[in-house]
């Protein structure tokens, strides 16, 4: 799911929505139907275990999540609309009779009010109650910007590479989609997969740890640099690890280090959107690679370092992003070898490894973990595998490298909060985090097949040349002469969002594509009709 994503449940799963009370006359009736449960929780059967119960308590604990967040809405809404009964300065009904009014929670109410206090709506004073907000002073005209016009593009024709940045294709999977529009182009996980239990528990723990709210050491706390050493592996100690603000920013960091303005950087084609906006902002001129099926081809590797003269080739080796492809074994090795002759550096973005699915089998080490002499700078994150504010990731290096990249990152953010650190080790340490890992591989998987099966029946025309064991999305080719952007903005008007492909190739595009998350929706019910949903656009751009 998106960054700012809200819950969703499938069109096919959804149970009856709350009622809400009735307004008459400026009045609520008192007898206002209960709320009632929008899912069903299964009660084990006789012969069900302790296992099952435990799944039966966590389904209750989501379908609960999802009522109160839907009751804090509704009743934010109710006051919200209610707040021209009274003057500025005005107290509002006291918490205990909105809870009897409403028959609502007083954690509901709390959190109503917080939100309309948020908006500057209303103002809560501890002890007194909550009032009605002073009316809000009107913004002042907007003066005339165009002079930026002159000042932003002034002596841009010099440059090597535009200073303007284009984050379209970032953006595609961070929006979240217009009410009752199936997400299919969502880069992170489902609040259904995310383990908000565990990351609440670890955050309360983390706060009453000792000194967790005192300044980390800069490059990360002792400890959770050797968690992330110990999972990258051979020669990478806790020393050569920096803990970082996410993926995204030590992929940042990293380039900045490595190459400076208006220097050739390798990449591999398709990539990952997010990355190419990194390189141009940082004045990088991205030079793509392409991928087969068995990762990057080698061959061409080598003859783009010799033709750019670059010293940095940025990669994805496991599960990559779009294509799902794996690196070869008998490709791992050439590729450093090929880098390490350029005297280039290998950023090795190991985003996914934590998102294997249930079939995979064992995962090919990271590249760093078989590179002696320093050529790999490897990145790895956590927020992939627990939710878009887990924002906590490692860059690992050895050599003189290190104490550029974390001068660079001291410069750029200081330190990751410290009680963010401390949760980070409370909810790895748990048993509640392989756990989780075990549960998102077997959803993952079962989503997988789901589209899978579903695109090979609704939609044969569309190529689905790799099926990834890892990962959350799927990439598939379009029929020649079939638009791209056409089909994309037929989808969405259809109710479904899909990523299309040209984002993701630093030069022109060989052919169409689109990418499908299958980890951003509710379930196979949302998957099964997001595909339905895709092959009615399909029909109107095809016919």
């Amino acid at each position: 799911m998106t960054a700012a994503s809200t819950l969703r449940t499938a069109t096919s799963d959804q149970g009856p929505k709350p009622s809400r009370p009735q307004a008459v006359a400026g009045k609520v009736r008192e007898k206002a139907t209960t709320p009632r449960a929008a899912c069903r929780v299964p009660k084990p059967g006789p012969r069900e275990g302790t296992g099952t119960a435990i799944g039966t308590a966590a389904v209750a604990l989501l379908c609960a999540l999802m009522q109160e967040r839907s009751s804090v809405g509704e009743l934010a809404e109710q006051l919200r609309q209610e707040l021209d009964r009274y003057s500025p300065g005005e107290k509002l009904p006291s918490s205990r009779a909105l809870v009897e009014r409403f028959r609502v929670s007083p954690v509901t109410v709390s959190r109503a009010l917080a939100r309309l206090a948020a908006e500057g709506l209303v103002v809560t004073r501890p002890g007194a109650g909550a009032f009605r907000a002073a009316p809000r002073t009107p913004a002042a005209p907007t003066g005339d910007t165009s002079w930026q016009e002159v000042a932003l593009s002034a002596d841009g024709a010099a440059d090597l590479v535009p200073r303007s940045v284009d984050a379209s294709g970032v953006l595609v999977s961070l929006a979240a989609p217009a009410p009752g529009v199936i997400e299919f182009n969502g880069g992170y996980l489902h609040p259904s997969l995310q383990p908000e239990r565990a990351m609440a528990a670890a955050l309360a723990r983390a706060g009453r740890r000792p000194g967790a709210w005192g300044r980390p050491p800069m490059e990360g706390l002792p400890e959770l640099r050797e968690w992330f050493a110990r999972a990258v592996g051979g020669p990478v100690t806790a020393a050569g690890v920096l803990v970082t603000a996410g993926g995204q920013s030590a992929l940042t960091t990293a380039l900045r280090a490595l190459a400076p303005p208006g220097a050739p950087v390798l990449v591999e084609s398709p990539t990952y959107p997010g990355m190419l906006a990194i390189a141009r902002a940082a004045g990088l001129r991205p030079v793509p690679v392409p991928v087969d099926a068995h990762g990057v081809r080698p061959s061409l590797l080598a003859d783009a370092f010799r033709a750019t003269g670059a010293r940095v080739f940025v990669c994805q080796p496991l599960f990559q992003n779009p294509t799902g492809a794996v690196l070869a074994p008998e490709r791992r090795a050439e590729v450093l070898r090929i880098a390490r002759q350029a005297g280039a550096f290998v950023v090795e973005d190991d985003f996914v490894r934590r998102l294997v699915h249930e079939d995979a089998g064992p995962l090919p080490r990271p590249l760093a973990a078989d590179d002696p002499d320093g050529v790999v700078v490897h990145v790895s994150s956590l927020t992939k595998a627990t939710s878009p504010s887990f924002r906590v990731s490692a860059l690992a290096a050895h050599g003189p490298v290190l104490e550029r990249l974390r001068a660079i990152q001291i410069v750029d953010t200081f330190f990751v909060p410290r009680p963010l650190q401390e949760a980070t080790l409370e909810l790895v340490g748990s048993a509640a985090w392989p756990r989780h890992l075990r549960s998102i591989a077997a959803a993952l998987r079962t989503r997988r097949d789901a589209m899978t099966a579903a695109l090979r029946l609704q939609l044969p025309d569309l190529a689905l040349p790799h099926v990834p064991s890892g990962g959350y999305h799927l990439w598939l080719r379009l029929p020649d002469g079939v638009s791209e952007s056409a089909l994309t903005a037929a989808a969405l008007r259809a109710g479904v969002a899909v990523t299309p492909g040209r984002p993701y190739f630093s030069a022109e595009p060989s052919a169409g594509h689109l990418r499908l998350s299958f980890a951003a929706v509710a379930g196979t019910g949302e998957i099964t009709e997001g595909v339905h949903r895709l092959r009615s656009a399909w029909s109107q751009v095809v016919g």
